[in-house]
């Protein structure tokens, strides 16, 4: 998270993301607390990492908050504060959406073969397994190419508006694990409900493509180890198969980050590629890594970047609905 003040982070909320990302009702939510100092002050109790809009719109919604304006979310909010800050302490932003599979494939299907894939921010690990899911992409003429799994379709179906060459295969993935704070596991009910619980609440599409996806993730679950990105990642690493092109790759991690902790990471993911030829995929708001942001042509203001190797090669939706190849 940045250095700015609660009221600040809300703002910026509601008018970037939450407007850029289609949430009229978090739109609404978010500016109802970036101008109400008695919630703001609620917030202004948990550590900083623990204020964000996502965190504490999905801790009240899991909770029961009413599908309304803030004009009647707020008074509820008050009177279920305690329930809610137990569960925003207990929890952290996880989203895990496999959509942005269809963002990463046309990089990831270029890259030398077998392919050992690690993802930090991991949550459940459904964007470990790009190669278990069927995808659909258009082209502006009309265009479209369909990818499926080697074992044939799969129930999952990610249609993805495309600029550029589309995929024509899949990578071959022969290892895969995962990292994060606080694994996820899609057999359990109550991690389910949370990551539905995260998916905001205009996008019900989102909802059935999070549950098909985990349906087939659960059948054959990656490993996801509890550890932070900036501690746990070498030792992945270095458990990977030797003869394998390793990628590390994350999407809408970095953000919730200090700016010293993703100059640190960056530096740790310089140091990977040098000693072990790791391949670093980040898809990251565009503010996130202003080094890559700095490499766009002028004119561009994407809301994510795709980046190889901290040089940009696609600007895509952060819900894996479009990719514009560079």
């Amino acid at each position: 998270m940045t250095g700015m003040d609660t009221a600040a982070v809300y703002a910026q909320f509601a008018e970037s993301q939450a407007l850029n990302g289609g949430s009229p009702t978090y739109q609404d939510w978010a500016r109802g607390i970036a101008a109400d100092p008695e919630l703001r002050a609620l917030l202004d109790t948990l550590p900083p990492a623990k204020r964000q809009p996502n965190l504490l719109f999905a801790a009240a919604r899991l909770v029961g908050a009413p599908s309304a304006g803030w004009a009647e979310v707020r008074p509820w909010l008050l009177a279920a504060w305690d329930d809610v800050e137990r569960e925003m302490r207990t929890r952290t932003t996880q989203t895990n959406e496999p959509r942005r599979c269809a963002t990463f494939l046309p990089t990831l299907a270029a890259l030398d073969s077998p392919v050992a894939l690690i993802e930090v921010g991991a949550s459940a690990g459904l964007c470990l397994c790009p190669d278990r899911y069927s995808y659909l992409y258009t082209s502006p003429d009309g265009t479209r190419t369909r990818v499926d799994p080697a074992d044939g379709p799969s129930e999952v179906l990610l249609h993805c508006a495309i600029e550029g060459p589309a995929p024509e295969r899949m990578p071959e993935i022969v290892w895969r694990a995962g990292l994060d704070l606080n694994p996820l596991d899609v057999r359990d009910p109550a991690d389910l409900a949370w990551l539905e619980a995260l998916v905001w609440p205009e996008h019900a599409d989102r909802v059935e493509t999070l549950r098909a996806a985990a349906r087939v993730v659960a059948s054959d679950p990656p490993r996801v180890v509890e550890g932070d990105l900036l501690v746990g990642l070498r030792d992945l690493v270095d458990a990977a198969p030797a003869e394998a092109t390793v990628v590390v790759l994350h999407s809408a991690v970095l953000y919730y980050l200090t700016e010293p902790d993703r100059s640190t990471f960056a530096g740790l993911m310089s140091d990977l590629r040098r000693s072990r030829g790791v391949v670093w995929l980040s898809n990251e708001g565009w503010t996130v890594l202003p080094d890559v942001a700095a490499q766009l042509p002028e004119g561009l203001s994407p809301q994510f970047i795709l980046a190889e190797d901290g040089a940009p090669v696609a600007l895509t939706d952060p819900h894996g609905r479009s990719v514009r190849l560079l």
